[in-house]
């Protein structure tokens, strides 16, 4: 076997406390009871060829390769579709064996063409590795007659060729993509000698339901289905395991590498999260890392008006260090503070917070959390006594009831809403809370049992409703509230549920949601068995977001659906570590592990080992910064891979506070909208680039690998620990793992956290020390971490943000499949050819009222601003509901969203803007506002996406 390929047992694992004793070619076997004789035999180092079989996919025994001899048994079975039983004795290699193995391959190459010199998967292929198994020489057939070598090559995928020339019609693809993504696009087309894999009816793979996830690519064993950077580029020679950096899920990936030179990404199957699959961000959509965008080299500038001068690192660091000293001599310690990435490692967040905290002598320190999880991080704290999901994402698969609020998992988080998708098939009952019809509802073999779909901005009021269906029908779990959760809370909430006013008949008016429905969901949550619930931005991003995650966590409790696996609560985090930076104690009013600066025994710790003397006083939020640099209060801020200007609401409002400052250093891979306003710019470094750590939504902390060396010469932690010490205070660290290891020595969380024991088990999840040495998979087994489970009463209190005459529909936010956050990294990659603009969707209705037509340019404005879009008529909204995207930086999406937030975490409410659309716009003169504040001309419009 290639060096490079995964070991592949060829049939999946099975659980068994049972054992069943068997003999393989004459050696005795112990395993586990329901896996078969392939797997059993590879258990015990006895490769079987195979070709149609792979442990990721349940065996159909339809290429006969895996012929097997067993005593007392007639025949050859498959050994991928034949269990093991006790007493068994199998033989794998013989010469009857070797001849039936030989004719099946000299059938299959036959109409395969001979030129594997020639073939990208030359060294890599399973075919040519398992024609070398059996010892085929000649092929005797298939010269003179009928074949498939001038099939035509699809090569419509940015990132993948299917050549059906070099297809074995083993059915691996068509079962992949039924079983590990469940988007069904693929299809064994024609009988026979004709059939062959097809990508829906007369279409080619960019016009059909794929979505590529990579899934079939990767479990082709030819190179039918075929990575163009592989056909390009030629084979690795080495494999670098490291994590994406996309979304909070932190996939694990093989970075299949030659020389310096990533050459295609695969999933590991080894991965916690993943366990070997992808989605196409993090399978294909790498090669920004090396776009010709990339700034590599320091730029310094006395003013944003004037040109960017490169300079050397020396230079920039010590005109960065000199302003912030200068503005804090002359405002105040408290005029500077800084921005920490949820991009970035571990490691460097929290360098970052220490850099503040130590260097600046302040606590003016935040990161992206702020305006998407902030609710999350203070609502489970309070309730659970922890800021984190409850569960691994493994879990779901022993749920019965699964309920997913807020959140688009099949697009923002592709690999759990395939893991959802699936469990859904395999029987659990689906509820969806949304006021969209994402596709969790329904695609194919999915439907969800209950879609509650509520206006925007009543999710506390559905929630609460829910709970009082739970409380009035006697469905709560009395011995489990008893035993686990604070009584006087508990009485506090059931009476304040109990209420009338809080019925789903009383709230329906205000939700839009059929009480007959919700009544259904909730009896289907409290005693479906298993209930697992997922959410997401929908429920965070809203004036009661902390209020809403309160009221899931009540839920949860309430029915004891918490403390084990199948249940739980799992936020889904939006960037790759949104999770870690918030436990590297990156907001204002808390010490890394969530303890408040405020606590003098914790600051003691810190204060011992960092040397200095800490403020007591919480500092600035996001939004406390741009208000004080409004009132010329708040003077210079350093920010480490943040695009505040894109991301954050009210574009105007944020530019104008930017263009106030003094000194506004940005550190980042690309010029973002953000460093548009920069007076130093520090080149970043990707994930490919450094080492370190991520923490995905799960807890679960897995190891970044330097791939390939720094493009600008250092990795992000170097450049703070740079510039900190051209602040006055030197850090001192050679390696990151030692980073780590002051993280765990001060962190009680994370005390038994180290680079060896990543690397011993792969991944491990906080908690972990103690009486959790390997990390602790489901928190909440025995008692909530603040002891007793605490209930909040959650009234429901509307939004300021509500429809008038002139603003009659409602704005919401979300992602699409293709695209990742402000776009950054996305719209430097072939994922442009699936979406190039954000677009409005529209309801039907709505549009017909205001003559819309599907594609066309419209106005959307509110009380904030006004941009355009083109207009994607859909019924996938509710009439008065509109819907878009924010990921590219020219629809100006955050123009027109506005300054509420949530009451506790002054997270925004990116879900509920009101605004008007009118038909028919100039988009040069609707986003001429945005283009005034950026002080750029205005872009050339873009031709309409996928």
């Amino acid at each position: 076997m290639n060096h490079l390929m995964e070991c592949d047992h060829g049939t999946p694992e099975r659980i068994s406390d049972r054992l069943v004793e068997l003999e393989i070619d004459g050696v005795p076997v112990r395993v586990p009871e329901g896996i078969s004789v392939m797997r059993a035999a590879s258990e015990a180092g006895v490769s079987i060829p195979k070709l149609c079989a792979t442990d990721r996919l349940e065996a159909v025994g339809a290429c006969r390769l895996c012929l097997v001899e067993i005593e007392g048994r007639r025949g050859t079975p498959a050994s991928c579709t034949t269990p093991v039983e006790a007493g068994m004795k199998v033989r794998t290699e013989t010469p009857r064996l070797a001849r039936l193995r030989r004719g099946v391959m000299e059938l299959t190459i036959s109409d395969h063409p001979l030129d594997c010199l020639t073939c990208a998967a030359n060294g890599n292929c399973e075919l040519q590795e398992m024609a070398g198994r059996v010892g085929l020489r000649e092929v005797r057939y298939g010269a003179d007659g009928a074949n498939h070598f001038q099939s035509r090559k699809d090569e419509s995928n940015p990132y993948f060729t299917y050549d059906p020339a070099k297809c074995i019609v083993c059915g691996r693809c068509v079962r992949a993509c039924e079983s590990i993504q469940g988007t069904f696009a693929l299809t064994m087309a024609g009988r026979g000698f004709a059939s062959r894999v097809a990508a829906g009816t007369n279409r080619s793979f960019i016009e059909s339901d794929c979505v590529s996830c990579g899934a079939c690519v990767a479990a082709c064993p030819t190179a039918t289905l075929m990575e163009k950077s592989v056909i390009e580029a030629g084979q690795a020679d080495r494999v670098v395991v490291t994590t994406c950096a996309y979304c909070g899920v932190g996939c694990s990936f093989r970075a299949e590498v030659k020389g310096n030179r990533v050459v295609r990404m695969t999933p590991n199957k080894a991965g916690g999260a993943n366990e070997g699959h992808a989605c196409v961000k993090g399978r294909f959509a790498w090669t920004y890392a090396t776009h010709p965008d990339r700034i590599v080299k320091p730029m310094v500038r006395a003013s944003i008006d004037e040109p960017w001068r490169e300079v050397g690192w020396d230079e920039a660091l010590a005109h960065a260090a000199g302003e912030f000293k200068r503005i804090q001599a002359r405002y105040g310690k408290g005029a500077v503070g800084g921005l920490v990435s949820s991009r970035c490692t571990n490691e460097e967040d929290y360098l970052v917070q220490k850099l503040i905290r130590a260097a600046f002598g302040n606590n003016n320190v935040d990161n992206c959390a702020r305006v998407c999880h902030s609710p999350t991080g203070y609502g489970l704290k309070q309730t659970l006594g922890e800021s984190a999901g409850t569960q691994t994402f493994a879990s779901v698969d022993k749920a019965d009831v699964i309920v997913v609020m807020g959140a688009n998992p099949t697009d923002g988080h592709p690999v759990v809403g395939a893991r959802l998708k699936r469990r859904v098939r395999e029987g659990a009952r689906l509820i969806v809370i949304d006021p969209r019809a994402i596709d969790m509802v329904r695609s194919p073999n999915v439907k969800a049992d209950f879609h509650l779909k509520l206006r925007p901005g009543t999710n506390v009021a559905v929630a609460t409703a829910m709970a009082h269906v739970i409380v009035t029908e006697g469905l709560l779990a009395e011995q489990f509230i008893a035993a686990r959760c604070d009584t006087e809370s508990f009485r506090h909430w059931r009476d304040f549920a109990a209420r009338p006013e809080n019925s789903p008949e009383a709230t329906e008016a205000v939700t839009g949601v059929p009480a007959a429905d919700l009544r259904g969901a909730a009896r289907l949550y409290a005693t479906g068995g298993n209930a697992a619930i997922f959410y997401g931005l929908g429920v965070t991003e809203h004036s009661q977001g902390s209020t809403a995650v309160m009221a899931i966590a009540n839920l949860a409790m309430a029915t004891a659906n918490v403390g084990r696996e199948g249940v739980g609560v799992t936020p889904l985090r939006g960037q790759n570590n949104v999770q870690g930076s918030c436990d590297m104690g990156s907001f204002p009013t808390e010490l890394p592990g969530y303890r408040h600066v405020s606590d003098d025994a914790t600051r003691a710790t810190f204060e011992r080992a960092w040397g200095v003397r800490l403020d007591p006083e919480p500092g600035l939020r996001v939004p406390n910064m741009l208000d004080a640099a409004h009132h010329g209060r708040f003077k210079g801020i350093y920010i480490q891979g943040e695009d505040i200007v894109q991301s954050d609401p009210n574009t105007r409002h944020v530019v104008e506070a930017l263009r106030n400052m003094e000194c506004v250093v940005v550190q980042d891979i690309f010029m973002s909208e953000t460093a548009r306003y920069a007076h130093v710019f520090l080149p970043g470094s990707s994930f490919l680039e450094k080492d370190g750590t991520f923490t995905n939504g799960e807890r679960r902390i897995s190891r970044v690998r330097k791939v390939m060396p720094p493009l600008a010469g250092r990795a992000d932690w170097e450049t703070t620990m740079a510039l900190s010490e051209a602040l006055g205070y030197p850090m001192r660290y050679s390696h990151p793992s030692e980073i780590m290891d002051e993280i765990a020595a001060l962190t009680p969380t994370f005390e038994g956290v180290s680079y060896d024991l990543i690397e011993r088990q792969g991944s491990v999840q906080w908690p972990c020390g103690g009486k959790a040495p390997a990390g602790t998979p489901t928190m909440h087994v025995d008692e909530f971490v603040r002891g007793k489970g605490r209930f909040f009463v959650t009234q429901y209190i509307p939004t300021d943000e509500k429809v008038t005459r002139r603003f009659p529909l409602l704005l919401t936010t979300g992602r699409i499949l293709s695209q990742y956050n402000v776009g950054t990294q996305t719209r430097r990659t072939e994922n442009v050819r699936f979406c190039a603009e954000d677009m409005l969707e529209i309801h039907p209705h709505d549009a017909d009222e205001r003559g819309i037509r599907d594609g066309e340019w419209v106005g959307v404005e509110s009380r904030s601003g006004r941009t355009a879009l083109r207009a994607a008529v859909t019924d996938r909204v509710q009439p008065g509901v509109v819907y878009t995207t924010f990921h590219f930086p020219e629809s100006g999406a955050n123009v027109i969203t506005t300054d509420n937030s949530d009451w506790a975490t002054n997270c925004p409410e990116f879900k509920v803007t009101a605004v008007q659309i009118t038909a028919a716009v100039d988009p040069a003169e609707w986003r001429t506002r945005l283009d005034d504040i950026a002080g750029r001309p205005a872009p050339p419009r873009q031709r309409r996406g996928r």
